[in-house]
């Protein structure tokens, strides 16, 4: 079965320095409906000025990705971690116990766009951890997320995967799906026919009970798909 939340249907915050679309709950927009899917919990689209950012905050317990759609964030952590993440590139922040950051836009110019993605973790404490890859735009499915760092991955605490779809225009390809698993598509770029379903840029689906994922890319197409329990 799929589920389809359309980009239109999000929640939406705008501080000024910050334009957020929401996939779910978060902050001050609550939708019963929508406080996630397994163990994914947020994935918010971030539109932040130039120069502004994120204050030193706290998180624990929670596996946090961010992926730079355009521009560059400056990051810097209570575990010493002071980075920089340029577009392409995706980072995980393991909070465990306990970890305080920011996140700042690195230029004084240009806007920072980025993707910030929570799942739950399969356990709670321990040591905070820090990662951070490029694994470019190759054509078809690559592993970012996995619970073992397998093929190169970033090493995540929950048993589930996240793969980086790049399809150009016309190209088709399909993913199995193991039993009793779940599936999130969310489509950053392009249009993309899902087992039948049109998707626009921002849509997500929640899957379940399906046994292959069918991709077709109207244009060329750019998307996230995590394969959860």
């Amino acid at each position: 079965m799929l589920e389809i939340r359309q980009a239109t249907q999000r929640g939406s915050a705008n501080f000024g320095w910050l334009k957020s679309r929401h996939t779910f709950s978060f902050g001050s927009y609550y939708d019963p409906a929508q406080m996630g899917f397994s163990v994914l919990r947020v994935i918010n689209d971030d539109v932040v000025t130039p120069g502004a950012g994120f204050d030193t905050h706290g998180h624990k317990d929670m596996e946090i990705l961010s992926l730079v759609l355009e521009g560059s964030i400056a990051h810097k952590d209570s575990a010493g971690n002071t980075e920089v993440l340029p577009a392409g590139e995706y980072q995980l922040m393991s909070a465990g116990r306990g970890i305080y950051h920011s996140e700042f836009n690195a230029s004084n110019k240009d806007t920072l766009r980025f993707l910030q993605i929570w799942l739950l973790p399969d356990s709670t404490g321990g040591e905070p951890g820090y990662q951070q890859k490029s694994f470019g735009e190759q054509p078809g499915l690559t592993l970012i997320l996995s619970p073992d760092g397998r093929g190169g991955s970033l090493k995540l605490k929950q048993n589930a995967l996240l793969y980086q779809l790049i399809l150009p225009m016309a190209e088709q390809l399909e993913l199995p799906l193991q039993p009793k698993r779940n599936a999130y598509v969310h489509l950053i770029s392009g249009e993309l026919e899902l087992n039948g379903q049109q998707l626009q840029p921002g849509d997500g689906v929640k899957v379940n009970a399906e046994q292959l994922l069918q991709m077709r890319a109207v244009s060329a197409v750019k998307a996230l798909i995590f394969d959860l329990p």
